[in-house]
This record gives structure tokens, sequence and C-alpha cells, in this order.
């Protein structure tokens, strides 16, 4: 069955678009009628996807001031880094039984096309590789509600690393993030699924990374 967009998920899916393109950037105001002539709509469904995103955290109603892109402080990044440790690891321990080998196939594919990415700088492609990756078992996970919960907290890091300034240093640590994915294949490959949880909380998403996030 085909499933089709409301003019409200279009308008939201267009945001987050342009947050994660950098287009939008922290604490700018988010200009309706830009968005709105952008996509040929009236606006109400702006109105509509800007408070979600607002209710999701990635935007800041300022009363009578309008949307703005929310930025989080420092210690904001580590707490929310904490916490999708914790739900990201569950989520793959979940998903480990339900695995078969073309789901591990497929996570392979993409942990080449993101080296494949970072090689030839196309952090574009590497955002969406990586999205693709986890996407294979939390697409497999059994706790629906925790991946959404997971998936509304990730939206506060929305990167697309092709407007970071420093691409040496962006793509060092873009391999060292892949050679994690390729760590978290060989425990889901074993079923270590205690390892697993571990290694995605402690290391994966490891507080101090979020401390290096240019916020």
């Amino acid at each position: 069955m085909t499933t089709y967009l409301s003019l409200t998920d279009h308008v939201y899916n267009y945001i987050v678009e342009q947050i994660n393109s950098g287009t939008l950037q922290s604490n700018k105001k988010i200009n309706e009628n830009v968005v709105s002539e952008a996509l040929n709509v009236s606006r109400t469904p702006v109105r509509e996807a800007l408070i979600q995103l607002a209710s999701e955290g990635l935007l800041e109603n300022v009363p009578r001031k309008g949307f703005f892109i929310k930025s989080l402080s420092k210690e904001e990044a580590m707490e929310t880094y904490f916490i999708i440790g914790a739900l990201d690891g569950l989520a793959a321990s979940l998903s480990t039984p339900l695995l078969k080998e073309k789901h591990l196939k497929e996570m392979e594919f993409y942990i080449e096309s993101i080296d494949l990415a970072i090689n030839t700088g196309n952090f574009a492609m590497y955002h969406k590789m990586q999205e693709a990756f986890h996407h294979v078992y939390l697409s497999l996970c059994p706790n629906q509600s925790l991946v959404n919960l997971l998936l509304k907290l990730e939206k506060k890091f929305l990167k697309n690393f092709e407007w970071m300034e420093d691409h040496e240093w962006t793509a060092i640590k873009l391999t060292e993030t892949n050679n994690e994915h390729r760590h978290m294949l060989e425990l889901f490959r074993t079923g270590k699924t205690s390892e697993l949880e571990v290694f995605m909380k402690e290391v994966h998403w490891n507080p101090e990374k979020a401390a290096l996030l240019p916020l």
C-alpha cells in the first residue's frame, strides 16, 4: 500500500532537511513565509510542522517572536548522549535475535559505503548511509515506542557534515565512528547482546563525544 504524506509531513521533512544541510542553523529564526513560498503551501501546515518540531525539542517557540532552531549546551548534549546510548543499546540488544544473514550483509554494505563517502569527502552520503546502517536493526526492534523516543532524541544532533569547516578533522572522527560500526556488526553477528549494549552506551554514544560537537 502506498503511503501518502500530508502537507504537514512534507513541511516537517523540508525543515528537518534544511537544518540537516546547515541551511538553518542554531538560534536562527524560521521564516514561515519563506517556507510557505518555497513549498507553495499555506501557513497552516507550516505552523503545524513547526509546532510538532518544537514539541520534539528541535525548535524553540518564543512567544511573540516565532520559532527558532534550538541550540544545546554542552551539558545538555552530554546528558542527551547518555540517554540515547542507553536506548540505542537496548534497542540493538532486543533486535539481535531477529537479525538474519541478509540484515548483517546489509549493515556490512552500509559500512563499506560509509568508507567510500569519507574517502571521497561526500559527507552528505555519509549521513544517509549511517542512518541506513542504524535503521536495519531499529526496523526490527519489537519495542516501537522505544525506537520512536530514540529517533526523537537523535533529531537534536542532526548534522550534514558537508558544511563543517575542518574536513580533515571531520573525516578522522567519522572514520573512528565507522570502525565502531564494524565492531557493532561483529557483536550483532556473534549474538553478544550484553557486550553490544555496553559498547553502544559507553563507546558509540560516549557522552564525552558530545562535548566535541560544534553545537
